[in-house]
């Protein structure tokens, strides 16, 4: 009784966040006109589209003043604090200044390590001219970008100095920061190495959706409207959490840089359970991805997706870079048939794509050559609250939340697809408070309030002209079968970039190659130019056709 009478610092925090949430909630808030919410003291939550006032900052490359948190400054602030230890693990990292705070920490007697995608391990500005010349377009407009980002005199060359001060890995480089990616193993690469945390003395865990990029923080170089990809990050003072997070890291890490071959990468880590931590009045759940195909899907990361999902008895948003695990939808339809409200949006580029679930969530299919994936179940009773947010154009959703009955947030670098549950290095988490949801409840508000939802006219017409052109062949397929395996003949790009040693490049020449002449056994992809026996040998028992 005692404890519902005490009216601590936290419950004052609670009144205050309901009074400012009533009047977030108004119906058309304009920017910065809404009032910032409270900070829970354990874990404060941060968006680079936060539209509340004083939420903004001027952009340190682009010297753009824009509305936001500066997700860039936060991981600075706290690496600069840093007294004894900082690991790294991102999928990619290219900020300058994220790398200079590093270095200096490294400079002062902090150890400091770093793990990244292999893929995104090595510097931009050292690519031969040759190698340039051979890019996809996405590739060529990558590296163009990163040129108008260190090409500081524009002259469309870059200078040992522009490249020592602009190209963050050049600069852990010559910081002499040990680093190492996910080929560490001895092998070719994961699926992905998708993590994007960051843990700071044993203490501090910094964790989100957002890569240590340029388009993912602040905006594109090229593209001065952009405001970055729609990212969270949360900060937890926790060190119980901390080592859960050390642990993760210290699996892949094994023995470091010029080490034995010990890191572990993938399903090669150990099955390790959820775990649940007490941090005040706020419980907190993390899991660390993938798992192997021969675990029950309850047990893995999207099973704990799922089973929180089957918490909900009167909300669910979800604000999603990829939606494509069929069984996720299967629960949402559960939820909704029991009267559960669902909004969700997806990111453009994913949300309409023949694999997306945000079909089904509408009551539509779409087929790929005549072709629906296995198990695709369109909802009998659509909802028409499934849509796509408006961003600026060049700006992707690149958040991987939901949002259960207004007290439950999932959240981390882990998408809701297979490839993310079954392949690559992930974390999620899931944290259970008010407070903190309230904060991504106003994040999916902003977003959701422009957004187009329903099934645009084009997808529409798609759709009649394929039910028109495959109403007598139109047949299910799978990129994937039971056993998790990829098919080579129906796998998209993202599904394809999970297989070990399999990045943009290849996974489009894979494409390419089936659309000439389908695969008919593994020994067929010796035709793909940059495939090699043994990486076909790699592949073994990960693909089917």
């Amino acid at each position: 009784m005692r404890r519902y009478l005490f009216f601590s610092r936290y419950y004052i925090a609670l009144f205050l966040l309901s009074l400012f949430f009533l009047i977030s909630c108004q119906k058309t808030p304009s920017i910065h006109s809404l009032q910032p919410l409270p900070q829970d003291p354990y874990i404060q939550v941060y968006f680079n589209h936060n539209q509340a006032k004083g939420a903004e900052y001027t952009d340190p490359y682009r010297k753009i003043t824009r509305p936001g948190d500066n997700l860039e400054q936060i991981l600075i602030d706290e690496i600069n604090s840093a007294t004894s230890t900082i690991d790294v693990a991102v999928q990619e990292l290219r900020l300058p200044k994220i790398a200079r705070a590093l270095a200096e920490r490294h400079k002062a007697g902090v150890r400091v390590r770093v793990i990244l995608e292999h893929i995104y391990n090595r510097p931009l500005s050292e690519l031969t001219p040759e190698e340039i010349n051979k890019f996809t377009k996405r590739e060529r407009d990558r590296y163009n970008e990163f040129l108008a980002f260190i090409d500081t005199n524009k002259d469309g060359k870059l200078s040992s100095q522009e490249v020592n001060e602009g190209d963050a890995l050049v600069i852990l480089r010559n910081a002499n920061i040990p680093a190492i990616d996910d080929t560490a193993d001895g092998s070719s690469g994961s699926g992905l190495m998708h993590h994007k945390f960051t843990i700071v003395d044993n203490n501090i865990v910094l964790a989100g959706s957002a890569n240590y990029t340029l388009s993912d923080i602040h905006g594109d170089a090229n593209r001065p409207k952009t405001r970055g990809n729609a990212n969270n990050l949360l900060r937890i003072n926790s060190p119980q959490l901390a080592q859960l997070f050390t642990e993760e890291f210290n699996l892949m890490w094994g023995d470091g840089i010029g080490g034995k071959v010990d890191s572990e990468f993938g399903i090669d880590k150990p099955r390790r359970d959820p775990k649940q931590i007490k941090l005040g009045d706020t419980i907190v759940t993390v899991h660390f991805s993938p798992n192997s195909s021969t675990v029950p899907w309850h047990f893995t990361s999207n099973g704990l997706i799922g089973s929180t999902l089957e918490k909900a008895t009167r909300s669910i948003d979800l604000a999603l870079f990829v939606f494509s695990e069929q069984k996720l939808a299967n629960i949402l339809n559960n939820e909704h048939q029991q009267g559960v409200k669902i909004e969700a949006l997806i990111d453009p580029e994913f949300a309409f794509r023949n694999y997306s679930e945000g079909l089904d969530m509408l009551g539509v299919a779409m087929s790929e050559k005549c072709q629906y994936e296995r198990e695709n179940r369109p909802w009998q009773v659509p909802i028409d609250t499934v849509g796509i947010p408006q961003l600026p154009i060049g700006d992707k959703l690149h958040h991987k939340f939901g949002i259960i009955d207004t007290d439950m947030v999932i959240t981390g670098s882990h998408n809701w697809s297979a490839a993310a549950n079954y392949h690559n290095d992930e974390t999620l988490l899931i944290v259970q408070n008010p407070l903190i949801s309230a904060h991504f409840i106003r994040e999916f508000e902003q977003l959701y309030r422009n957004a187009v939802l329903g099934v645009p006219v084009p997808i529409k017409n798609k759709i009649q002209a394929q039910n028109k052109k495959c109403s007598h062949t139109i047949v299910t397929s799978s990129s994937s079968n039971s056993n998790g395996l990829i098919n080579l003949n129906t796998a998209n790009r993202e599904e394809l970039e999970s297989l070990p040693g399999i990045g943009a490049k290849l996974a489009q020449r894979i494409i390419e190659a089936r659309q000439q002449q389908e695969f008919t056994s593994i020994e067929d992809l010796q035709r793909v130019s940059g495939i090699s026996q043994n990486k076909i040998q790699k592949l073994e028992g990960k693909v089917t056709w």
